[in-house]
């Protein structure tokens, strides 16, 4: 399977997380790479580094003043006395309709949902190489490759067109699904991490013409809370384009498939003709997120009936936290996929 990842991606090193009001180390490490990479090689994966395709098929579905604000934040604070060595807000807007204001924490707060994507030196490089990770694999199933992996890291799931959140600056499942809608295809965009795609769904929730559905744990008390449940359906032209099928904490791999299978009649009936997967594996039981109760195997199934829908599939790296099981969770879906 041809898979695409460029070493830029490895500069981002983020190092703080807030979490229940405690300054933790950030989960999203560069570690992550080296485990995620060395399963999927194990898969028979070989990488590819992407030609830059420019910022265009990134533009397409982010705003030209948040790209504006991504590369020039960090410079602009390190100009303020006292600053700390990450892009962290402590203020938000009400409501986004809010005034865009000047300074540069007063839109870190517009841009920056929350305190999980702190933006460091390399952070603008590191997430524009992951996106054009996406936009390679995206134009490899163009050309006729029928599946490629992509180890978009960081991840990009919970940005919006404007917004960074969640560790993910640059939506990657987003921009590659956008890339093949120019092409001419009508795709899906099927989360399988375990915390809702919010910035996915965010992005495409007036739209037709991308099919969003999403996988995960229920966010009554489950990140990303406020997005993710069922009866969010899409809206003006979108309506009925956007489903959530959100899961009890703690569901295992037997009702997870059974709820795939809903995933996939939708996507059947939407009559897509191209799959983008949001593959998370922080679905996994021993994720330190521990939301779900996937096992090792359970990815292998999962990886199966991904490719039953006999679509052209890209399969975009989301989370997985560091766990011993990692790496062999990437191998096994990865497999259980090729094994159809």
């Amino acid at each position: 399977m041809k898979a695409f990842f460029d070493e830029r991606q490895w500069t981002h090193d983020p190092k703080h997380f807030m979490a229940n009001g405690t300054l933790q180390p950030s989960p999203e490490q560069p570690e992550r790479i080296a485990r995620l990479k060395s399963g999927a090689e194990a898969a028979g994966c070989a990488f590819e580094a992407p030609v830059d395709a420019g910022l265009g098929p990134i533009a397409a579905v982010h705003s030209s003043e948040y790209l504006t604000f991504l590369q020039n934040i960090y410079t602009r604070w390190q100009r303020i006395e006292g600053a700390g060595a990450e892009v962290i807000p402590n203020i938000h807007p009400a409501n986004r309709s809010d005034s865009y204001p000047k300074s540069a924490v007063g839109q870190a707060g517009y841009h920056q949902a929350d305190t999980a994507c702190p933006i460091a030196e390399h952070t603008w490089d590191a997430a524009y190489w992951s996106a054009q990770s996406a936009v390679a694999g995206a134009d490899a199933l163009i050309g006729g490759t029928r599946a490629a992996y992509v180890l978009s890291r960081p991840p990009g799931h919970h940005a919006f067109g404007d917004l960074a959140g969640g560790f993910c600056f640059l939506n990657n499942s987003g921009i590659a699904a956008q890339r093949l809608r120019a092409a001419g295809y009508r795709p899906a965009i099927l989360d399988v991490d375990v915390h809702h795609g919010n910035g996915t769904q965010g992005m495409f929730y007036g739209r037709d013409d991308i099919l969003t559905v999403s996988i995960h744990a229920d966010p009554a008390r489950f990140y990303p809370f406020f997005w993710g449940h069922a009866q969010e359906r899409g809206e003006g032209a979108g309506l009925g384009a956007n489903l959530n099928l959100p899961l009890p904490r703690g569901t295992g791999d037997d009702d997870y498939l059974e709820t795939l299978r809903a995933a996939f009649r939708r996507i059947s009936a939407f009559g897509c003709d191209a799959l983008v997967v949001a593959l998370g594996l922080d679905a996994h039981i021993d994720d330190p997120f521990k939301g779900l109760a996937i096992t090792t195997p359970g990815f292998a199934r999962i990886g199966a009936a991904i490719a039953e829908a006999g679509l052209p599939t890209l399969l975009v790296q989301e989370g997985g936290y560091l766990s011993d099981a990692l790496s062999e969770n990437l191998t096994s879906v990865l497999t259980g996929f090729k094994g159809k």
